[in-house]
């Protein structure tokens, strides 16, 4: 159960996609176990699945398509509009499939998570479930951190690890590592929203001590999404 003396952050989360992670979001906040307000969800993708989770569930939304704008910089400037007509204290990318803009990270700095489907400093990018089997690894997993201008680059908070069956392809050994996401991500949000972690100068913070290397779980050790 979330502490009712902890106020509840606002947050604005950005999707391209089906919202699996926004889902684990949203099931976490209505169980009160993560202490957030989902002030909207805005996608670059008027289609996105999404945006329908987030209409039913009572949360408002917003679409701006990309395609509509000429370059980048372009489409974040309205993103970041959007985004701050909400006047969130934290901006979470949930499969935001978009490479954002040094100005745009720059003016959210140390207020916006992203969660990637590899351990990283490994496998930053696409295609990270065929390249971890490709690449012959035992172990593979998730990991959030925070945005800075180095894509996929920022200080990692945690992890999530899941051992790679000799028997996998991209596909299944993706299920799994998305059913971690799952659990990993509300942690890592609710961390925030109560203070524990932030982002000084490029310094991830934990408890207010430096964090010198990422928490790391396994899927039995999170609580379940």
């Amino acid at each position: 159960m979330a502490d009712a003396t902890i106020p509840r952050l606002p947050v604005v989360v950005l999707i391209s996609g089906r919202g699996s992670n926004l889902q684990s979001i949203m099931d976490a906040v209505e169980r009160d176990s993560l202490p957030v307000e989902i002030r909207a969800v805005i996608s670059n993708r008027p289609d996105a699945e999404g945006l329908q989770r987030a209409i039913l569930a009572g949360i408002q939304t917003k679409a701006i398509d990309h395609t509509g704008y000429d370059s980048r910089e372009a489409f974040d400037r309205v993103l970041m509009a959007a985004i701050d007509s909400f006047e969130p204290a934290l901006v979470i990318l949930a499969g935001f499939m978009r490479i954002l803009t040094p100005g745009f990270v720059r003016h959210y700095h140390g207020r916006l998570l992203n969660i990637h489907p590899s351990l990283l400093p490994e496998f930053p990018g696409l295609n990270t479930h065929a390249r971890a089997i490709e690449a012959g690894r035992s172990e593979h997993g998730a990991s959030v951190h925070f945005v800075t201008e180095k894509t996929d680059g920022g200080p990692v908070v945690a992890q999530v690890c899941i051992p790679v069956r000799e028997n996998d392809d991209a596909a299944t050994l993706a299920a799994r590592v998305l059913a971690g996401e799952h659990c990993l991500y509300p942690l890592v949000i609710r961390w925030f929203a109560e203070g524990r972690i932030s982002l000084q100068d490029d310094r991830l913070l934990f408890d207010g001590e430096p964090l010198q290397t990422p928490h790391r779980f396994t899927p039995d050790e999170l609580p379940a999404a």
